[in-house]
C-alpha cells in the first residue's frame, strides 16, 4: 500500500522517492530494460514516464499496444527490477512531443475545445480511458503491482482554470477503478501552482534550480501540509532546429540542487533517458520555427543512446550518501559502431511518382491536414491553371507550418514563419500548367493556450495575382511503410525539387550507428521501412541515431525524403552522435 501523509508511506513506513523519467515511447522495446537496469544502478528506486493518447489512438477508435506501443510490457520489467512507477497518463502531457499527445484527430471536429469540460471533448477523453485504464490497473501496487502514483494533468496551471475539468480526470479514473493516490504537477510561479490543483491530488512542482526557493513557495501554497516533491527536476533542456548550440545544464548546480531535494523531499530527474523523437512526433514549444530536433538527448543523465554520462556518475555519487545503492550486472550488450559511407543508389522525384503514392482529393477549397484525417507528415496542394493568365504573384491565406511552391515541376519560394502570409513574386511568370504547394507539419505546438489553432497545411486559400484560386487535388503525403513501398525509382528524376534517395548496404553485426546526413537539406530518413525521424542541415542536430534493433543482419535500405533538393552521392553511417 502506498498513501501520501506527512511524507510518503510504502507498507506503513515512511518513503523517499528517488526516481527518473524514462519514456518508452522514445526507445525502442529491446532496449527498455538496459536503460531501467541502469536507472536502478544509479540507485533510483522509482521510474516516470507519460502515456502519449496520440501515440495509442492516431486514428479515433483505433488502438495501439503492441512493438513500441506495449506500456504493459514496459510496466512488466519495471516491476521484475524492483522499481516502482510514477505513471502519467492525463490526455496532455507536453514533453515536447508532437500537439503534447493530443490526437490530432480531435480538431476534426469543428468548435473542438481541448483541455476543459467541453462535451465532446470530456467523451473522447472517457472512450480512450476505457481502453487504457484496463491495461493499467493489474500494475498498481494495489493488485500486487509497482505503480504507485497517477497524475491527473499537466502544468494545468498554465492553461487553465477549470476545475470541473480536472474533477472530471479525477472520478473517472476512480469510476474506472484506479486506486492510488493522484497528484498535480505545475511550476511554482505566479498563479500557475495554485490554479493547477484539485482535491484529492498531492501538488508538485516543476523545476530545475533553487530547491529551497520552490519547495518554501509550495509549501505556502498547498492547501494541507504533505510531502514535498519535485516531479520535474530539469537536469537539461530540449533543443530545437535553428539553435545555436545543443542545450547543456551546468553540472555543478545540478550536483547542489539534488542535493537539496534528497535533503528536504522527493525528487524525478527529468530527463533520465531522452531517446528519440523517432518518425514526425516532435513537438514545437512556440510555433513552427521552434520546432524540436529528433533527437531527445535533453542532456540528460543517460545519452540519447543510452551511454553513461559523467552527471550519471556524480548522481549516483550523490545518491550513495542517502541510500545504499547495489550495483546489477546489465543484461543487454549494446556497442556503438562505424559503417562507413553508403553510396546513392536510386533516386526519383517526387511530382514522378505522386499519382502513384497517393490518389487526389478534389475540392474546392483547400482542406487542412485534419480534415483529410492526416496526422502528421506533408500535404500537396495542386492547382491546374487554364492558358490565359500569366502568374505574376503567389499569397498564402491561413498556411502552416512550411509551404514550398512549385509551377510546372520548378521551384520558386519557400514560405515560412514569418513569411507565411507574405506576397511571392514570380520571376519566371507562367501561362498555365500546374502550380504545386507542399506544406510540412513541422511539429504540432506541445505547449501554451495556442493547441486549438493546430491546425496544418493551407486552411484559407491560394491567392494567384490578388485573386482566390478555386479547384485543388489534394495529395496526403504521411510517409507511411505501405506509401513508401509505392514509390518507383525508375520513374525518373529532376534536380532542385523534393525527391526521395535509396541507399542499400549489409549488415554483418547489427549495432548502434548514427547516419551523418552531410550534403542533404531537410527532409526525413526511413531504416527499412520505419521512420527515423527528421533532419535539417542548420542544426544543432548534424546525425541522427540508429539503434541495432532497427537494422537487419544482411541487406538493409535507407530511404531519404529531401525537399530543398540539395543531395549528396553517400551517406555515412559513424560511431558517435554530433549535436553542436
Amino acid at each position: 500500500m502506498f498513501e501520501i501523509k506527512d511524507r510518503f508511506y510504502l507498507n506503513g513506513e515512511p518513503f523517499q522517492i528517488i526516481s527518473g523519467a524514462v519514456h518508452y515511447f522514445r526507445i525502442v522495446p529491446q532496449y527498455w530494460r538496459d536503460r531501467l537496469e541502469k536507472l536502478k544502478n544509479m540507485g533510483c528506486n522509482t521510474v516516470e514516464t507519460y502515456i502519449p493518447w496520440n501515440f495509442h489512438e492516431p486514428t479515433k477508435g483505433s488502438f495501439l499496444w503492441d512493438g513500441m506501443q506495449d506500456v504493459c510490457a514496459f510496466l512488466e520489467i519495471a516491476g521484475e527490477l524492483g522499481l516502482y512507477v510514477i505513471l502519467r497518463p492525463s490526455p496532455y502531457i507536453c514533453a515536447e512531443w508532437e500537439f503534447g499527445g493530443l490526437p490530432a484527430w480531435l480538431l476534426k471536429e469543428p468548435g473542438m475545445r481541448l483541455r476543459c469540460s467541453y462535451e465532446p471533448y470530456l467523451k473522447a477523453v472517457e472512450e480512450y480511458y476505457k481502453e487504457l485504464i484496463p491495461k493499467l490497473l493489474p500494475y498498481e501496487i494495489t493488485n500486487g503491482g509497482s505503480i504507485i502514483l497517477m497524475q491527473l494533468e499537466n502544468e494545468y496551471g498554465y492553461y487553465g482554470d477549470d476545475k470541473a475539468y480536472l474533477a472530471f480526470l479525477r472520478d473517472t479514473l476512480r469510476k474506472l477503478g484506479v486506486t492510488v493516490p493522484f497528484v498535480t504537477s505545475d511550476g511554482p510561479w505566479g498563479k500557475a501552482f495554485e490554479t493547477g490543483q484539485i482535491e484529492g491530488a498531492l501538488p508538485t512542482g516543476n523545476f530545475g534550480s533553487g530547491v529551497k526557493e520552490q519547495f518554501a513557495v509550495m509549501e505556502s501554497k498547498m492547501p494541507r501540509k504533505g510531502p514535498l516533491m519535485c516531479m520535474e527536476f530539469w537536469v537539461g533542456w530540449f533543443d530545437a532546429w535553428g539553435n545555436e548550440k545543443h542545450m547543456r545544464s551546468d553540472l555543478e548546480q545540478n550536483k547542489k540542487d539534488l542535493e537539496e531535494l534528497l535533503k528536504s523531499g522527493n525528487v524525478n530527474f527529468y530527463m533520465f533517458a531522452g531517446g528519440t523523437n523517432f518518425g514526425f512526433m516532435n513537438g514545437s514549444n512556440w510555433g513552427a520555427k521552434t520546432a524540436d530536433v529528433t533527437s531527445y538527448d535533453y542532456d540528460g543523465i543517460l545519452s540519447e543512446d543510452g551511454q553513461i554520462t559523467e552527471k550519471y556518475l556524480a548522481f549516483r555519487d550523490i545518491i550513495r550518501k542517502y541510500r545504499d545503492v547495489p550495483q546489477m550486472p546489465l543484461s543487454t550488450d549494446i556497442k556503438r559502431r562505424e559503417y562507413g559511407k553508403i553510396a546513392l543508389g536510386r533516386k526519383t522525384d517526387l511530382f514522378s511518382v505522386l499519382d502513384n503514392i497517393a490518389q487526389p482529393i478534389h475540392t474546392l477549397c483547400p482542406l487542412s491536414m485534419e480534415q483529410i484525417g492526416l496526422n502528421t507528415g506533408y500535404i500537396l496542394y495542386r492547382v491546374t491553371l487554364g492558358g490565359q493568365e500569366e502568374v505574376e504573384e503567389i499569397r498564402l491565406e491561413g498556411a502552416s507550418d512550411r509551404v514550398q511552391g512549385f509551377g510546372n515541376g520548378n521551384y520558386l519560394f519557400t514560405a515560412f514563419g514569418e513569411t507565411l502570409g507574405e506576397k511571392f513574386e514570380i520571376a519566371d511568370k507562367q501561362c498555365g500548367g500546374i502550380l504545386d504547394f507542399l506544406a510540412e507539419n513541422t511539429g504540432r505546438v506541445n505547449f501554451g493556450t495556442g493547441l486549438e489553432e493546430q491546425y496544418k497545411g493551407i486552411t484559407g486559400s491560394v491567392r494567384i495575382n490578388d485573386h482566390r484560386h478555386f479547384g485543388y487535388d489534394i495529395y496526403a503525403l504521411p510517409l507511411t511503410e505501405k506509401q513508401l513501398e509505392m514509390v518507383d525509382f525508375s520513374a525518373g528524376y529532376k534536380e532542385g525539387v523534393p525527391a526521395f534517395y535509396e541507399f542499400t548496404f549489409e549488415v554483418e553485426e547489427p549495432a548502434d550507428t548514427f547516419l551523418d546526413f552531410a550534403g542533404f537539406g531537410k527532409g526525413c530518413v526511413f531504416i527499412n521501412g520505419f521512420n527515423l525521424g527528421r533532419f535539417w542541415k542548420i542544426g544543432p542536430q548534424k546525425r541522427l541515431y540508429l539503434p541495432a534493433p532497427l537494422l537487419r543482419k544482411g541487406s538493409n535500405t535507407i530511404v531519404i525524403f529531401e525537399t530543398e533538393g540539395e543531395a549528396a552521392d553517400g551517406i555515412y553511417l559513424v560511431d558517435k552522435p554530433m549535436l553542436e
